[in-house]
């Protein structure tokens, strides 16, 4: 094993995973240093460990991992979060965005793609060309005005109403935009007044028509 070996925390609640990633890592730059089936001892774990990627299962039966991000950043302000997941939800990948998840792969990424998502997210890499959270963050930063059907709306009103469509809380968009809450209310209010649309459902729905979202 390199001396200068990733050190990777790896959680999930299924044991033929764990063992799985145990084989895709040998023999190369990433080593597993421990491993967690749920929320509270991922966190555990990752006091102890001090690993240099916490490689995360999206779904665990003990809650809800996405939860979790904010505060394994926050227990290991070093250490970067991959999620690792079966699932190509956008909602996923939008709260993984907001909750400052380093990359989004996917259970069918490669053997080279897994190790390139890990190694790059140790190094501080940007996220890995195979993986979903480039895409979404991409499609986030986007700053352009949308005019869509005689309704001009701002650039920061086309970024809200994207992420009200992707089923993100007005919370997880104020963290993604880094700005307040009340800000984010203030913003939803103008677009549904402007769209005449009743709740944010509709605005979701619409926004897909528009191909805003």
């Amino acid at each position: 094993m390199p001396p200068m070996a990733v050190k990777v925390l790896v959680v999930d609640d299924h044991d033929i995973i764990k063992h799985g990633l145990q084989s895709v890592f040998k023999d190369s730059a990433v080593r597993v240093c421990g491993d967690a089936s749920s929320t509270d001892e991922a966190l555990k774990q990752a006091r102890k460990l001090k690993p240099d990627v916490i490689l995360l299962d999206v779904l665990l039966e003990s809650g809800d991992s996405l939860d979790a991000v904010k505060r394994l950043r926050a227990a290991v302000p070093g250490t970067k979060v991959v999620m690792l997941s079966a699932f190509d939800n956008p909602t996923y990948v939008a709260r993984a965005v907001s909750a400052g998840a380093h990359d989004y792969l996917l259970k069918t990424a490669s053997r080279a793609e897994l190790i390139a998502a890990v190694t790059g997210a140790a190094d501080g890499s940007p996220p890995s060309r195979a993986g979903e959270l480039k895409r979404m963050a991409s499609s986030m930063a986007k700053r352009d005005a949308a005019v869509s059907g005689g309704i001009p709306l701002t650039p920061r009103e086309t970024q809200v109403l994207r992420l009200v469509a992707m089923g993100l809380s007005n919370q997880e968009i104020a963290d993604s935009l880094e700005i307040s809450v009340e800000t984010v209310k203030e913003h939803v209010q103008n677009l549904l007044r402007k769209t005449s649309l009743n709740d944010r459902t509709q605005a979701a729905v619409w926004a897909l028509r528009q191909g805003i979202a």
